[in-house]
């Protein structure tokens, strides 16, 4: 095989019905990589021997990958690179041009973990409040704010959401979360009595929960906009998205002493080690855990004593 790039590539756009946006993705990481493979002198050139990269060897690629951190590649793009060589060797095993994939056995990097942003419990309440929201769809946005703090649903679950799967008397909403996995999220009172306000006169018990202003689905562009326009009527200056009350509403729970596996059932995470990531304590409340639980935390004569 002359040319295996050039195949691959015509294989993904004929054979996988790829993107035109996947394509070029795919054809500017090989390309790299072919010409890390052609040596220093064509560090800038086109990559034309492509037979190249059929002479290759894990050892190869790992050097590829440390080339890539040396550039100051953040551990995603690397990531991204490394799964193009991968899925270019595991084609040209399958079509017998190669013995082996050298990119298996090559580990990606870890990416940094990134911190969650969540708002404390006045900011939350002053968004999900929406006392500056007006209009005639102000039962509908208040609903939808109070729904996403009280649940942590995705943005995408909540647009979704239909009121058949609503028990408003359990107070509870059956969710078909990502891998079709089902799960019953409760809500509390300020979320119930916001949902009957909003779906207590609608005729039917059929359809989607949440409307736009001609009867059709609420979809998820627009609750992005609902929830920051509440946030600028509350007066809070940072960024605020669907995905921050979901974030504010994992934290303020395990702040309050929740167990993490059940937060994790309530947000639809398959592994806990991701709400780990969504989830973490302030550093006020471990001080505060600290002081009340340590035998030795608030000595005599001190009231804190954590110096």
């Amino acid at each position: 095989m002359r040319e295996p790039v050039t195949a691959f590539l015509r294989h993904l756009e004929v054979e996988k019905h790829a993107s035109p946006h996947t394509v070029r993705a795919y054809r500017r990481d090989l390309d790299q990589w072919a010409r890390f493979m052609a040596g220093p002198s064509q560090a800038g050139a086109p990559a034309t021997d492509q037979s190249l990269v059929l002479e290759v060897t894990t050892r190869d690629v790992r050097a590829w990958l440390a080339a890539l951190h040396a550039r100051g590649l953040d551990p995603v793009s690397i990531t991204r690179k490394l799964a193009a060589v991968r899925s270019l060797y595991r084609f040209l095993a399958r079509r017998g041009a190669v013995r082996r994939n050298p990119g298996r056995e090559v580990r990606a990097p870890r990416p940094a973990r990134k911190l969650v942003t969540f708002l404390p419990t006045e900011e939350a309440n002053a968004v999900v409040d929406a006392r500056g929201l007006g209009g005639a769809a102000r039962e509908r946005d208040v609903a939808v704010l109070e729904m996403l703090y009280a649940t942590g649903l995705r943005v995408s679950e909540l647009a979704g959401l239909d009121l058949d799967a609503v028990d408003r008397d359990a107070r509870t909403v059956r969710v078909l979360g990502k891998g079709s996995k089902e799960r019953i999220v409760p809500y509390g009172t300020p979320a119930a009595r916001a949902l009957d306000a909003y779906v207590g006169r609608r005729a039917t018990a059929r359809g989607p929960v949440f409307v736009n202003q001609r009867g059709g689905r609420l979809t998820a562009r627009s609750i992005h906009t609902i929830v920051r326009r509440a946030a600028r009527a509350a007066g809070v200056t940072r960024r605020v998205s669907p995905h921050t009350l979901r974030h504010t509403f994992a934290t303020h729970l395990l702040d309050r002493g929740a167990d993490l596996r059940v937060i994790q059932e309530l947000l639809g995470h398959s592994r806990l080690s991701t709400t780990q990531r969504y989830t973490h304590v302030s550093t006020a409340q471990l001080l505060k855990t600290y002081e009340a639980a340590h035998p030795r935390a608030q000595p005599p004569g001190s009231r804190h004593s954590l110096q």
